[in-house]
């Protein structure tokens, strides 16, 4: 008997149930089909949610936030078990596991464990161990099926104990005195950072010129700075790891720059791919890179018209945040639905490392390379009150604007409360405001976000000099008298 359905999802993470959810919504019939034994996917199991938890326990354990405010040091006992630290994780798991069960009980929506594969175009089998298949069929189907780790190169084994990957590191039984890790994207900085505030001996290998390389230069070039004289993270850019191995209860990395280094633990967190494999969709046309990701037009249509995909199945930017609207849209575009049309232009991304960092809009590298002129203020969170009870006076903020009509391009942040106060910059820039949007409001006092005001005037400043410097006038008399704090 075939059990049939408007919408069959593949996946329950944040894409999955989102995507289900607006279906549900305009009274569309909607199946889930998740093959883990809770829901969430990646991002609540093991990626997103528990990453960031055990940042928020490394935070409070280490004393981290409260260094510099009343001149104590804390230091972390060795004897601690990562297990010590994981009970808010769990709890938060947990809780993350209701809600998302929840949110599918009220839209009436059928949740199925079980792994699916296509059988024909409209039709999926649902096989779980123990149980007889399920053959389930759909007018339309989402795959979101979320990524996996890239395994390390020349058969390298992942066994949770020396070698281990973004999906495994939290399960090591204790908290290791040393370890590498390879890779300096988002995961691979946030873990570094995490673990050597936990008092961890980290090195950092990145085969990029510099780590986080899709961000503003200043910000990256910021962060790799207080990694290492802050956390003592040893940071090698540029670098390959041609060779892994493990002896005994340790891991040995070879550089490309002539070092070896050895440690307790290593965690490749070089990059991931997507989780196309054994769904059946080449069979029925579907098109996937070489690294397993979907491949979908604007609409998150794949080459097969009633099949869509979005979230970390089809790559870049892999990202909770726009998995959730990406999915939204697939499903407004599957069933004609004019409510979302398209993905807001304008999409915020956000680092939790230790410090923050976050960022919205261009950045200097991306306009020089167009050609597009630009100009820029900063504020230090050195001179701002609120960073000075903090003992958070290494952060700073940064606007890029036009120099002809002072309209907002992009924000840069790094240092505490980075991930909430870019959202300030992006909505001004949705609006197409300017820069004088923030001279004219009222922030609260003392307060972070303050240093919207004084990075603006610091950008006028910057607008006075090169005024100065085309009319041929010395700076000191065509610059304003501006606040600097």
């Amino acid at each position: 008997m075939i059990e049939h359905f408007d919408l069959v999802v593949i996946g329950a993470g944040p894409a999955g149930e989102k995507g289900a959810a607006q279906a549900a919504y305009f009274g569309k019939r909607v199946c889930v089909i998740e093959r883990a034994p809770k829901p969430g996917g990646a991002a609540v199991n093991t990626g997103v949610i528990p990453a960031h938890t055990l940042r928020e326990t490394a935070l409070y354990f280490s004393g981290r936030r409260q260094r510099g405010i009343h001149g104590i040091e804390y230091n972390i006992k060795h004897d601690l078990r990562l297990s010590d630290f994981m009970y808010r994780e769990r709890s938060v798991v947990e809780a993350e596991w209701e809600q998302i069960s929840d949110n599918l009980r009220r839209h009436e929506i059928t949740a199925i464990q079980g792994s699916a594969a296509f059988i024909e175009s409209n039709t999926v089998e649902v096989s779980r161990y123990g149980q007889e298949s399920r053959l389930i069929s759909g007018d339309h189907f989402l795959v979101t099926a979320g990524s996996r780790p890239l395994l390390p190169p020349n058969g390298v084994t992942v066994d949770g104990r020396v070698i281990v990957d973004s999906d495994s590191v939290l399960t090591l039984d204790k908290i290791p005195t040393s370890m590498i890790v390879v890779g300096g994207g988002v995961v691979g900085c946030q873990y570094a950072s995490i673990f050597a505030a936990l008092g961890v001996r980290v090195t950092l290998v990145s085969l990029r010129p510099r780590i986080l390389t899709h961000i503003d230069a200043e910000i990256s070039e910021a962060l790799s700075q207080q990694l290492t004289s802050r956390h003592g993270v040893s940071v090698h850019s540029g670098a390959d790891v041609t060779r892994i191995e493990t002896e005994g209860d340790q891991a040995r990395a070879t550089l490309s720059n002539g070092f070896e280094v050895s440690a307790d633990c290593l965690l490749y967190a070089a990059g991931r791919r997507g989780n196309s494999a054994g769904l059946g969709l080449e069979q029925l046309g579907v098109r996937t890179d070489d690294r397993g990701f979907v491949q979908v037009d604007e609409e998150y249509r794949t080459a097969v018209p009633h099949i869509f995909a979005a979230g970390d199945v089809i790559g870049f930017p892999a990202l909770a945040s726009t998995s959730m609207e990406q999915a939204r849209l697939a499903v407004c575009h599957a069933f004609e639905l004019r409510y979302k049309q398209r993905l807001a232009s304008l999409v915020p991304y956000s680092v939790w490392t230790i410090p923050e960092i976050a960022s919205v809009g261009e950045t200097e590298e991306a306009l020089a390379s167009r050609g597009v002129p630009f100009e820029v203020g900063r504020a230090s969170f050195h001179g701002n009150p609120r960073g000075q009870i903090l003992g958070e006076t290494d952060g700073f903020l940064k606007l890029i604007f036009h120099p002809d009509d002072q309209r907002l391009l992009g924000v840069s942040i790094i240092g505490e409360g980075a991930c909430e106060l870019i959202h300030v910059g992006m909505t001004c820039m949705a609006f197409g405001g300017t820069i004088d949007f923030f001279i004219q409001s009222v922030f609260s006092f003392p307060a972070l976000a303050d240093a919207y005001k004084y990075a603006a005037y610091d950008g006028l400043q910057a607008l006075a000099r090169r005024y100065a410097k085309r009319q041929g006038l010395p700076s000191s008399q065509s610059t304003r008298r501006l606040p600097t704090r």
